[in-house]
């Protein structure tokens, strides 16, 4: 957060203000729930980012703790649950005083109006009276206000440090970046919304808080479950570093081709509306499209002029190569395809199978089009770089007859709105990009 632009840093400050204005002890009869509240929210939170459980958790472990506090409390007291979890355990990154206190502002901001709609809807009578169907009700309101609440805080803080309008943030244009934002988070916290009602409801029955707190057993069953599977994406994720890693060692000038090539992708399948599980396969679609260079000459790979037919064969035989490499690793899923096919072209005369229109994987046009972009856009051993402007017409020239015509206009249509800020570059600082007179994208792209 140290680069906060002012607008930023001016909105956390307000944000922080109506937290603070939000909190208040309650009545002296609600302290010990509170205080008991607020050390298991923080137990809660660190047991999250502890590394025995393999992997850290990303948050939201406590939201059951918090929610609780919302149905059993005066939305000001229940507030103060979330401050010392939030305050005082460690946080990642610099300044750390700004990072804090934003972690510490989103959630008393939530509970308090998760705690003012469960009150609005006569939630506490109906925890109070054992009266689920009244309760369930309330539940629904406080989850929707703790969701909305969170979404807005976050969404318009993105927004700022982005300098985009509100409800559109890189690659997703108008409300649906709110929704984004809205729709992952609902599901999770409805759960905890139930976890935290069967808590409050044992809370104030004879059992007392003691049967309560025994609903959070099931729910860190939940947590190791989910940390062990972060810890095997991790995992799939350095797979994919070391094999990216490999290539860019053996052929110095794609380096970082590879990034290039699946964050483009990746504004191509979101600018098409796929959903964020395919979105995130093509990237690694496009991270992983030219692993197969690991098994060409790096002789050919560098070599300055062009190729001679025998060399040219050699080094088309790369899509084999990758698709053998990534072929066992099931979570690529689609992108194993891509790797395969991702030289093919509309009219048939790509390869390695000379496939026709719809006969290429979908995938594999994505990443076509991706390659074929940084490609032009990335000075080789064998051409200069060619300015953005200039390898988007040369795309939409070629579009039909080498490219997916949607691709392309996905493509252009997200850099026109977006811009092209790649997040590693390959250009060689001592050789100036300049632009290069057009010529057909089927040569050595990739």
């Amino acid at each position: 957060m140290e680069a906060l632009p002012a607008r930023a840093r001016a909105y956390v400050a307000v944000v922080v203000l109506l937290a603070v204005l939000c909190l208040a002890p309650g009545p002296r009869a609600a302290w010990p729930a509170a205080v008991l509240l607020a050390a298991l929210y923080a137990g809660c939170e660190h047991l999250a980012r502890s590394p025995r459980l393999g992997a850290p958790h990303p948050g939201g472990t406590g939201y059951p703790v918090l929610l609780a506090g919302a149905f059993l409390l005066p939305p000001s007291a229940a507030a103060l649950i979330a401050l010392p979890g939030a305050l005082f355990l460690p946080v990642h990154g610099r300044p750390d005083p700004v990072r804090r206190i934003w972690r510490a502002a989103q959630p008393v901001l939530a509970v308090w109006a998760a705690g003012r709609a469960h009150q609005a809807v006569g939630g506490p009578h109906a925890v109070a009276d054992g009266d689920v169907p009244g309760a369930l009700a309330a539940v629904g309101a406080a989850v929707l206000a703790f969701c909305l609440a969170l979404t807005l805080l976050d969404g318009v803080l993105r927004a700022l440090v982005a300098g985009r309008p509100l409800g559109r943030t890189a690659g997703v244009p108008g409300p649906v970046a709110w929704w984004r934002l809205f729709l992952p988070l609902l599901v999770p916290v409805t759960v905890h919304g139930l976890a935290a009602l069967m808590m409050a409801l044992l809370w104030r029955s004879p059992y007392g808080p003691v049967a309560a707190l025994l609903v959070l057993l099931p729910m860190a069953v939940s947590w190791w479950a989910f940390a062990q599977y972060h810890q095997e994406r991790a995992a799939h994720q350095a797979t994919i570093r070391a094999l990216v890693q490999a290539v860019d060692i053996k052929d110095g000038y794609t380096r970082g081709h590879s990034e290039r090539v699946g964050q483009a992708s990746m504004m191509i399948a979101r600018e098409l509306g796929m959903d964020d599980e395919r979105v995130e396969v093509l990237r690694f679609a496009g991270i992983l499209h030219d692993v197969g260079k690991l098994g060409v000459p790096t002789r050919l790979l560098t070599k300055d002029g062009p190729l001679t037919p025998e060399e040219r064969r050699v080094i088309e035989l790369h899509p084999e190569y990758g698709h053998e490499m990534v072929r066992g690793i099931s979570f690529l899923g689609e992108a194993r395809e891509a790797v395969l096919h991702h030289h093919e072209r509309m009219d048939g005369t790509g390869y390695p199978y000379g496939l026709t229109g719809g006969q290429i994987p979908e995938s594999a046009r994505v990443v076509a089009v991706a390659d074929a972009f940084d490609a032009m856009t990335s000075t080789r051993s064998y051409s200069r770089a060619r300015p953005v402007s200039v390898a988007l017409r040369e795309l939409q020239r070629c579009a039909g007859d080498h490219f997916d015509p949607r691709m392309v206009t996905a493509l252009v249509r997200v850099i026109g709105r977006d811009g092209w800020h790649p997040a590693v570059t390959a250009d060689d600082p001592r050789t100036p990009a300049v632009p290069a007179p057009a010529e057909p994208v089927t040569g050595r792209s990739g």
